[in-house]
């Protein structure tokens, strides 16, 4: 009952002050007791059923008592179909409002009381799936998708911010909390693009996450194969979300460290006979209870020749997964094309491999937003017509992909041209002073020339 306290407790903090202007027809705390009952019910009657299972847990945890009649009834009364499923429950919609637009001074949430709510909302889930007899793959995609639409809509309002960081601090120095699974999947939903990238890995932690919880509570769980293929274009976001993910296994349990070992083909194989086993072998020994991130991973099976080791290294890496199932976590990345073409050149990466996870390039407007981005956490802005010009080269640029495009890459890399092109504008003139809006302004000459 401790999330229908909170909940009560914040329930009442926004109605207090006032918050809502129109009259309720019961209190916010009732409307929100509803919400939550809406949501259980329609992850329980995913799968058509409902049992003394699904009755137990609504009565532990809402305090509500519906017998199957009930919730048949109840779904046909509150038309618990998927359109119910993709709107924003107008609840939230009140904790947003108190939230973003600051409306309780004081607040001992922090103005953070509709991202608990979202928490409370998927904490909910979690422990209904995981306590259930029945925890479907639809049930469990139901929940990925309403958590990542409740995301969305913080986001937009400048609601999701994960703050907390992972990096310790000098030696002697207490280090800051690391960041808790929530919150580093707020970091990965909150990055620009990657939707379906976001709604694949969402489903797939908390399908761990549910299995984790069933088998803390000695329940039967189903195998999950944990190893990943990451493809797509360079620059869209592979390695980022590898790191994300690794932190989260850790955070929900299902690995002991956590660590990301990145490398590629250079990092595993050797020249020698029979010294690529032992190199490989030193790589997976340092990713063990952690993740092991292949780049460029075809390169392993393509590259052929007579004194060619990359199979060597295959071989190793397949007998590895097999002896570390437990603690160790292999995601392979590459251009989408040849990773099939990795993949089919052995069966026993086919099968140990079963999971892709494709990452689309970025739109123009997408690489704009990430310019601005990176551009603002390094202090500098960007003139309209200055903007206007990169929004002009990245169509151009997303729309014929040359040889050389790299998505983010390609925004890093015109950053960075563009502020040595301000600063050389900046210095041709002998008296300049040092003003704020000249050392972060960049203007429309200071992009124009760019070429990548």
């Amino acid at each position: 009952m401790d999330l229908l306290n909170q909940t009560k407790d914040m329930c009442d903090l926004i109605e207090k002050n006032k918050v809502i202007k129109q009259p309720l027809s019961v209190s916010l705390f009732e409307l929100q007791k509803q919400a939550f009952l809406n949501f259980v019910l329609y992850l329980a009657l995913a799968d058509g059923a409902y049992d003394p299972c699904d009755q137990d847990f609504i009565q532990n945890n809402l305090g509500m008592t519906v017998t199957k009649a009930d919730a048949l009834q109840f779904q046909k009364a509150r038309n618990l179909d998927e359109a119910h499923f993709n709107t924003i429950p107008q609840t939230l919609k009140y904790f947003v409002l108190a939230d973003a637009g600051r409306k309780i001074p004081s607040d001992p949430y922090h103005h953070g009381k509709a991202r608990n709510l979202t928490l409370q909302y998927r904490k909910l889930g979690e422990n209904y799936l995981a306590q259930t007899d029945h925890p479907g793959d639809k049930a469990v995609g139901l929940l990925t998708e309403y958590l990542i639409m409740m995301d969305r809509f913080l986001k937009d309002y400048g609601l999701l911010r994960p703050d907390a960081k992972t990096a310790p601090v000098d030696a002697g120095q207490p280090s800051e909390p690391e960041a808790t699974p929530e919150e580093l999947l707020a970091e990965l939903n909150s990055m620009v693009g990657l939707r379906s990238v976001k709604e694949d890995v969402n489903r797939l932690v908390n399908l761990l996450k549910v299995q984790k919880m069933r088998q803390d509570l000695g329940l039967k769980s189903a195998s999950v194969n944990k190893h990943m293929v990451f493809s797509g274009n360079p620059g869209s976001g592979k390695t980022t979300v590898a790191r994300i993910l690794a932190k989260i296994y850790r955070g929900i349990g299902v690995l002991q460290k956590g660590q990301l070992v990145e490398v590629d083909r250079s990092g595993l194989v050797s020249g020698y006979v029979g010294q690529t086993a032992l190199k490989t072998q030193d790589v997976i020994d340092s990713a063990i209870g952690g993740v092991l991130f292949i780049d460029e991973a075809y390169t392993l099976t393509n590259e052929g020749g007579e004194n060619d080791f990359g199979q060597e290294a295959v071989d190793t890496l397949l007998k590895a997964m097999e002896d570390h199932r437990d603690d160790l976590i292999v995601i392979v990345a590459g251009y989408t094309e040849q990773m099939e073409q990795f993949l089919n050149s052995n069966p026993g990466l086919k099968s140990r491999f079963n999971k892709m996870i494709v990452f689309e390039d970025y739109t123009a407007e997408e690489e704009l937003q990430i310019l601005k981005n990176m551009a603002k956490s390094q202090d500098y802005n960007f003139t309209f017509d200055a903007l206007t010009t990169a929004r002009y080269f990245f169509e151009e640029r997303c729309e014929n992909k040359p040889a050389s495009f790299a998505n983010a890459r390609d925004v890093r890399n015109f950053l960075e041209k563009a502020i040595t092109n301000q600063a050389e504008r900046i210095m041709k003139n002998p008296d300049v002073q040092a003003e704020k809006e000249l050392l972060t302004l960049i203007e429309a000459e200071d992009v124009i020339p760019i070429k990548l």
